[in-house]
């Protein structure tokens, strides 16, 4: 195991299992261990969303909101936050040691 996939696991783990999709996570829980090392406890939501699209993007997959994040409705710009809070508390562990 990588240090990332450790990381990922974390993030994982700080997620209530309804939000973790079923298929494919850990790909995505890598994009947001990425995240974690790279941006730190600045990580937002759009960060969150950005890493998203990415991860549906590789799987070859399409929705409708795949668009940036300001072209969001406010109530699906807050479906990234419990990824955006998870990633933050997992960042600040990783930072800290």
């Amino acid at each position: 195991m990588t240090y990332l996939s450790a990381i990922a696991a974390e993030i994982r783990d700080e997620l209530p299992a309804d939000l973790v999709p079923a298929e494919d996570a850990e790909e995505l829980m890598l994009l947001y261990a990425l995240l974690a090392t790279a941006v730190g406890v600045g990580v937002t939501s759009q960060h969150v969303h950005d890493a998203w699209v990415a991860w549906m993007t590789i799987r070859g997959q399409h929705h409708e909101s795949m668009v940036p994040y300001d072209s969001l409705s406010a109530e699906v710009q807050r479906e990234d936050e419990p990824f955006a809070d998870a990633i933050r508390r997992v960042a600040m562990r990783v930072h800290s040691s």
